[in-house]
Order: C-alpha cells, then structure tokens, then sequence
C-alpha cells in the first residue's frame, strides 16, 4: 500500500503542483484548501503523514496542529514564509516533526516526508516481541527502542519520533556532548539541511514534556557554544 500524504493549504497552485509530484512518486494524496476542510479530512481518512500550511483561513495551521495533536502523533511538517521564524519555532514546540519555508524544492519537501515516513515505520512494531537489546536504561529513564517508547519514573511521554531520535542519541553515551550538527545528523540524516534553531527547539520542547512530568527534571544539559549533554547521574 502506498504511504498516505494529506497536504493542506490555501494556495491552489501548491497543492496542484506538490501533489502532481507527490503521486508522481507513489504517493496517495489527498488536498484541502484550508484548515477546517484539512482537520474533518484527516480525522476521516487519517494519513500516515501531513504537510499543512500555517497561514490559512478559517483554521490556521498551529490551530489545525493543535487539534490534530489531541488524539494523533502523526509526522507533521509545517509550511512557512521565510521570514516567519516566530511561527517556525512556535509549531516545532508544539509539535510538528519539521519545516520547510517557501518558496521551497518539491525535491527537498519529498526527501524530507520519506524521511519522517522511514522513522515512523518503527511506531508500528507495537506487536513485535521486546527483546532487552531494544531497551536502553538510564536510570529513571527507560527508551523501548522497538516501539519509540519513552517512560519516565514509570511515566510514559508522548515524544513525536525526531524527539525520541533525539534524546536516544543523547541517552545513549550519558556525558558524553553531542553538538548541534551531530544531532541534525542522527534525527534527519546527513542529506538533510536543518538549521540550529530547529535542535534547539526539540530539545526544549522535550525538556519541557520531561518536567510536564518531573519538575525536578534536569538531566539534559545544554554546553553553550558546543551543543548537548545526557548527565552521568541523577541528581
């Protein structure tokens, strides 16, 4: 079955031309020209990933994430003018996998969808056997590797798969730092351009999950100038 693409904006030459490309690459589509059509669609047919504008009518794209997030963890790529960087670091706080600001390249759009879809394929291994080398254990914190599934103090997160990616490659060698671009490499990829601001996001946006939980969370460390730590030992 091919993956599923729900792409929501109000501008018809985009959705003509990206979905044209998308179903060129085997893509199901389905297209809606603004925010309210594209949350009764998607909570219809749900896709296995979507693509939605943040300036539209009638519903916007943060409200329509907002919504979706409610009952939904599906990949979520934003689409945004090039000087709306507010806009950017807002919807990757509250929860969109990544961004991609207009005017863009189909080529780099699609890279990035195939490589969302490729991490989310993990998400449906719920029903595989959990063996121990699926789990890594750092104290409190327990990563089920098989099923991206983060608990705290017993506590399940809800983390979006770049958030996982990213504290998995931060847990995994506790102390050790990861800068910015070794991070960007092992959430995206190395054909993918992510600029700083987006890492920096997630990490706060997951810190955030963390003491949403634990107040007394502090086990990422930020080393300014130089990236990201997971410390040794709990305080």
């Amino acid at each position: 079955m091919p993956h599923s693409i729900a792409l929501v904006d109000d501008d018809q030459n985009i959705l003509t031309s990206v979905s044209i490309a998308l179903k060129a690459e085997g893509f199901d589509v389905r297209t809606y020209s603004d925010g309210e059509e594209g949350y009764k669609g998607i909570t219809t047919h749900q896709p296995d990933l979507a693509v939605l504008d943040i300036k539209m009518p009638r519903m916007d794209g943060m409200e329509l994430l907002t919504k979706l997030r409610e009952s939904s963890q599906i990949p979520v790529i934003f689409l945004t003018s090039k000087d709306d960087e507010v806009d950017q670091v807002i919807g990757l706080r509250m929860g969109a996998d990544d961004y991609i600001t207009k005017p863009f390249s189909q080529r780099l759009l699609i890279e990035r969808i195939r490589t969302l879809l490729r991490r989310q394929e993990s998400l449906k291994q719920a029903a595989t056997p959990r063996n121990d080398d699926d789990m890594i254990v750092r104290g409190s914190l327990v990563l089920d590797d098989a099923r991206h599934i983060c608990k705290w103090k017993d506590e399940t997160l809800n983390l979006t798969v770049t958030e996982y990616l990213l504290l998995k490659a931060l847990a995994q060698r506790p102390g050790i730092v990861k800068n910015r671009d070794q991070l960007i490499d092992m959430a995206y990829g190395d054909n993918i351009y992510v600029d700083d601001r987006t890492i920096d996001s997630h990490i706060k946006r997951v810190r955030k999950k963390f003491k949403d939980i634990d107040p007394d969370f502090n086990q990422i460390e930020t080393l300014y100038g130089v990236g990201y730590k997971y410390k040794e030992k709990e305080a």
